[in-house]
């Protein structure tokens, strides 16, 4: 096994450690937030998302764009990038020269779509209304090598942990005089849609299905592509037996060949099911109230997720600082090192009922939109990185 120890995004220090987990905070003592990564596991998902996934897969970077996931991410086989900013088509490119990106950001800056085609060679956009059609094409000079995506916007779907359809999308009609104004100018046309983030029913993707075969019946035009989107679910501890991926691959195979579409190629947008399972935070208790403990990262740091408007409940484990615990869990509820009342994660966490100042608090399963999320409000900003990795890297 393979450690290598960074501070901030800087290498700081290889090693080797043999140990567990417990060993491995003992002996580091981190005194600020620290992340255990397993690019492997980054590695595994995404081969096993391949596989298992008849069309195209595409990274959703925004779901953690740190260099080491891209490159796990790559080595399981998935080369193509959902990006949704200038910034991000940058580091795409920075690591993978050459590499193909779909800018699936519906709403961009005119100036980025210049740069994202002119200087990096971005052939993919997707759009939902008319207006960011015509700034597609105003700011590629008209160009004829487009190959254009509709976002469609879903029903509501209260099987997500957030409904995208409320932000982004078009509705039925404007996706049709979408799809019919894009045909001419698209090289290759293609209809997305997303079901919405940690959708845990995978019926909500055959209804999407049949929503897009409808908006396609409508328009009249070919379509060479459908996009089926991300929200592949996580096991979270709230949600132990959501269904897998293969549950939502049947269900959209299926209502595929009820339409008769059976031959369309298919993308889709894999983010937190690839990474979210390949990372640990570990946090330091400051100072325990009763049921209330005050932790040195928060929901302004690395577990925006757990706060009270998302309420993830991701899997914990305490290590103690001094002395084995003794007797049984109990709920908490835990605060953030920052001076806003906001900053705070009501869980309920099941932890020892002796644990206190000094020890250390485990979060599991945050290798998503946990990293990427973190700001350095009150100048609580810093951690740290450890990657650990099953075999030694060549």
């Amino acid at each position: 096994m393979k450690t290598d120890m960074q501070q901030g995004n800087a290498l700081h220090q290889s090693l080797y450690e043999d140990s567990n987990l417990l060993a491995l905070v003992r002996n580091h003592k981190p005194a600020k937030p620290l992340y255990i990564i397993y690019p492997d596991r980054i590695t595994d998902a995404a081969r096993n998302f391949v596989g298992a996934f008849r069309g195209t897969p595409m990274y959703a970077v925004k779901t953690n764009p740190d260099a080491i996931a891209l490159n796990a991410v790559a080595r399981g086989g998935i080369k193509v990038f959902d990006v949704a900013s200038l910034a991000e088509i940058k580091l795409v490119a920075q690591n993978f020269a050459n590499a193909e990106m779909h800018f699936m950001h519906t709403i961009k800056a005119p100036e980025e779509i210049h740069a994202a085609y002119h200087d990096y060679g971005v052939r993919h956009f997707v759009l939902d209304h008319e207006d960011e059609l015509f700034k597609i094409m105003r700011e590629t000079d008209l160009a004829q090598d487009l190959n254009l995506t509709v976002r469609i916007a879903l029903p509501k779907n209260g099987a997500a942990l957030i409904d995208f359809s409320s932000k982004f999308g078009a509705h039925f009609e404007d996706a049709v005089d979408l799809l019919q104004k894009c045909r001419p100018v698209s090289r290759s046309l293609a209809i997305s849609f997303h079901v919405g983030t940690q959708t845990v029913d995978p019926s909500r993707y055959g209804l999407a299905i049949d929503y897009c075969a409808a908006v396609m019946k409508a328009a009249g035009v070919s379509v060479d592509v459908i996009n089926v989107g991300g929200g592949f679910p996580v096991n979270y501890v709230d949600q132990p037996n959501v269904c897998t991926i293969n549950d939502c691959f049947d269900a959209i195979d299926r209502r595929l060949a009820e339409h008769n579409l059976s031959h369309m190629k298919l993308m889709a947008e894999p983010g937190r099911v690839l990474v979210a399972n390949a990372a640990k935070l570990v946090t330091r208790v400051e100072l325990r109230k009763d049921d209330l403990l005050y932790i040195n990262d928060g929901v302004y740091g690395g577990l925006f997720d757990a706060a009270k408007w998302v309420e993830t409940h991701y899997p914990v484990a305490a290590i103690s600082c001094d002395r084995p615990f003794d007797g049984p869990r109990r709920a908490y509820r835990l605060a953030g090192p920052t001076c806003d009342s906001l900053d705070m994660m009501e869980g309920p966490f099941a932890l020892p009922a002796d644990i206190g100042m000094g020890d250390w608090i485990v979060f599991d399963q945050v290798g998503a939109y946990s990293q990427c999320l973190r700001s350095d409000f009150n100048g609580f900003g810093a951690y740290d990185t450890v990657c650990v990795y099953d075999h030694i890297q060549r």
